[in-house]
């Protein structure tokens, strides 16, 4: 399969991407000691856990507000400055490369797929499958024909899957213009990228500075917390920062997570790094890709503000379908 060919760079040796300041992922080996063995007890999901909600969005949303709807997982609708932007959409039934196996959603997206505005804009992080879902990417250019702004190799994982899906690719810190005032940024983040047991690391991964009439969004779709750097460099680079989407969920067991996934703790420290002003949370509740319970995410960031003395408020939990709005 054709994979990413492009200059060396800082983070690209010519055929891998790796982060300088990251952990490379997990071997083999250690997948097979956690799933044969070296796990704790895996907690078992409700067969369907859904939500109360169902978002049905207004065509677009003008002036300097900013909306957002929490479709579920990493999945989100944010509407600013006449555009409609898709994070991470996911529509399909499993996180998985087969339609009979794999990571299962537990409740519906928060927004159905008939009941979406015109999509504009679609920003994909990485070719994980509970973010870079294909057969939702061919159903949204069959609808909309939206630009998909993708990290570098991305774009080619699309195009095989269907050239229709007007994917675009883009390094680390380049920003792409998005038309009516609003633009974005990649930007490093913690973690890494895998289709299959061949291509580990042959396309990129990043988060998302999204400038809109509101203020900056930083969207973290995935990421370890480290000792916390990427999240300062943000700050320092795109600040004051009027909210951030943070990841608290696919978390344990801890040794094998934690380079790649922040808990409820790790994620309340990044939004103390990088100094948002609000923080929404994600990367739960709908795929079980780990060992927590399903609801154990959101009591422990309760745990974890309360102890770091950060108002509730600040950092909030939606369900698929809830609305936030600046």
């Amino acid at each position: 399969m054709k994979t990413y060919d492009g200059p060396v760079s800082d983070h690209f040796d010519g055929l891998h991407f790796f982060d300088p300041d990251g952990s490379p992922p997990k071997s083999l080996g250690e997948v097979l000691r956690w799933q044969l063995g070296g796990r704790g007890k895996r907690e078992v999901w409700p067969e369907w856990a859904p939500s109360p909600y169902a978002d049905t969005p207004p065509p677009r949303v003008e002036g300097d507000k900013v909306r957002l709807c929490f479709v579920g997982h990493a999945s989100w609708l944010i509407q600013a400055g006449g555009l409609n932007i898709l994070v991470d959409p996911v529509w399909s039934m499993r996180a998985s490369p087969f339609s009979f196996a794999g990571p299962k959603r537990h409740n519906d997206p928060g927004i159905a797929f008939e009941k979406l505005p015109k999509i504009d804009v679609v920003l994909v992080s990485h070719g994980h499958y509970d973010h870079l879902d294909t057969a939702t990417l061919s159903k949204l250019a069959a609808a909309f024909g939206p630009r998909v702004i993708t990290p570098l190799g991305n774009d080619i994982t699309m195009r095989a899957a269907d050239s229709a899906i007007r994917a675009e690719a883009f390094d680390w810190h380049q920003r792409a213009e998005l038309g009516s005032g609003l633009a974005v940024t990649l930007v490093p983040t913690r973690h890494w990228s895998a289709r299959g047991l061949y291509d580990r690391n042959k396309a990129l991964w990043a988060s998302f500075v999204l400038e809109t009439p509101g203020g900056k969004l930083y969207i973290v779709c995935d990421s370890g917390y480290g000792d916390g750097r990427h999240f300062r460099r943000v700050a320092d680079a795109h600040g004051p920062l009027r909210l951030a989407i943070l990841p608290i969920g696919a978390y344990e067991p801890r040794w094998f997570m934690q380079d790649q996934h922040m808990n409820p703790e790790d994620a309340v420290k990044a939004l103390a790094d990088c100094g948002a002003a609000q923080a929404l949370a994600h990367h739960h509740g709908t795929f079980q890709l780990t060992d927590e319970a399903i609801d154990a995410p959101v009591i422990a960031l309760g745990e974890a503000l309360d102890a770091a003395k950060v108002p509730r408020e600040r950092f909030l939990t939606l369900k698929p379908g809830q609305v936030f709005e600046i």
